[in-house]
């Protein structure tokens, strides 16, 4: 849909219409069955030893980072091994009933010049870092586009900026949920008239008051006019989705997923944290919980049972911190693994060591499996999906090398 054009021919409406959701997106798409797949990006390269830290290795106390607090609650214990940041605290019920699960020391095939906007198109691309043009199409859309059945409301991509990992000929829908589509009935009605010679337009705006009306707010403002431009005034000024979205994009996805959507989408940030990591990396952790806790909740038990949820980052950060308090960008990272289809309640690495030898180019967490590895595991365990086509077709040029049985 052209936001433009839909704008220019909705002038009549005034900036009620500023809050439609046709200006902001989430991606989601339905594929056959009942098996449910969540993928979040996590931007900004998340700090697997800080996340997920390795106190059982001998040589992690001497990357000079701060002590882990395993009594006060900073850090908990997960297997001896490993331990999670007390921030990922909500997720402990998940881990014990075997719904959490890590994957550590992993990454995509890129390396070296570490760049934020190559390392998320490769990411989301699917493919192995080369100086060759990107695909049209990301891995995502290149999965829809082997299900027959897939319909666009098989696959949501949702949040407020273009995903790659959803672009391509399949179709699939999008959704932004920063603010609230407030109309009285009578511009509901003047919207639909005017939209009616154009059936195209019309079913655009059909899609965009239900996609309004999911997210739990009434379409419909029955209060004055001045009534309706105070609320839409407090949305802007308090609504604290607008800092940390996790939550608010997690609980579309699920309203979508217990529907006929099977595919959802989307971002959070925040986990570039060059300097007073000790600050941020927390506040991205806590929101990274909110969304995984609040997928459960809105799912409900028996979609929960069916759903695999993945939290990816485009690499991961220095062994050791910088001189400010934070960590630089990286190489191997983590992959957080949720959801009560999954094998959880364990930390999967080929743990390279953390001694100076050990780390890639002296200053990284060696990767020891290629990320996309773990993804196309999943998708086969998922839906079926020739081991032989995702390592040429979903994944170009991967090895997915054997079956770390994350699926129950």
């Amino acid at each position: 849909m052209d936001r433009r054009r839909f704008l220019t021919r909705s002038a009549a409406l005034g900036c009620s219409l500023a809050a439609s959701p046709l200006v902001t997106p989430v991606t989601l798409a339905a594929t056959p069955g009942d098996h449910r797949l969540v993928v979040i990006i996590l931007r900004g390269g998340m700090d697997g030893l800080g996340a997920v830290s390795p106190y059982g290795d001998p040589d992690f106390a001497g990357l000079g980072r701060p002590a882990l607090d395993l009594d006060g609650g900073g850090a908990i214990d997960l297997d001896g091994r490993f331990a999670m940041h007390g921030a990922l605290a909500p997720l402990m019920p998940l881990w014990q009933a075997g719904d959490l699960g890590f994957a550590h020391a992993v990454s995509i095939p890129y390396r070296d010049k570490r760049s934020h906007f190559d390392g998320q198109d490769l990411l989301e691309a699917g493919v192995a870092a080369s100086d060759a043009p990107l695909p049209e199409d990301g891995w995502l859309n290149r999965l829809v586009q082997r299900m027959p059945d897939a319909r666009a409301e098989t696959a949501y991509a949702i949040g407020s900026e273009p995903l790659r990992i959803l672009q391509g000929p399949a179709k699939v829908s999008r959704w932004t949920p920063e603010a609230d589509l407030r109309l009285s009935p009578q511009a509901i009605l003047l919207t639909r008239r005017v939209m009616q010679s154009d059936p195209v337009m019309a079913a655009a705006l059909d899609t965009a008051f239900a996609l309004a009306g999911s997210d739990g707010d009434a379409l419909e403002f029955t209060g004055g006019m001045g009534d309706m431009m105070a609320a839409m005034r407090d949305d802007r000024m308090s609504n604290k989705d607008r800092q940390m979205p996790g939550a608010a994009l997690a609980r579309f996805a699920g309203d979508q997923l217990r529907g006929a959507a099977r595919i959802a989408c989307y971002s959070l940030t925040g986990w570039d944290t060059h300097k007073t990591q000790a600050h941020y990396l927390p506040r991205a952790l806590t929101q990274l919980a909110q969304s995984v806790t609040t997928l459960k909740e809105t799912l409900g038990d028996a979609a929960w049972g069916q759903t695999t949820v993945v939290a990816v980052t485009e690499f991961g950060r220095t062994a050791r911190w910088n001189g400010t308090g934070g960590t630089d960008h990286g190489s191997g990272g983590v992959m957080v693994l949720a959801g009560g289809a999954l094998r959880g309640g364990r930390v999967i690495a080929d743990w390279p060591g953390l001694n100076e030898t050990a780390l890639y180019n002296r200053r990284d967490v060696m990767p020891t499996r290629d990320l996309r590895a773990h993804l196309a595991w999943i998708l086969r365990g998922l839906y079926g999906v020739e081991r032989s086509a995702l390592e040429s077709t979903i994944f170009p040029g991967l090895d997915m090398g054997d079956d770390p049985q994350l699926l129950l």
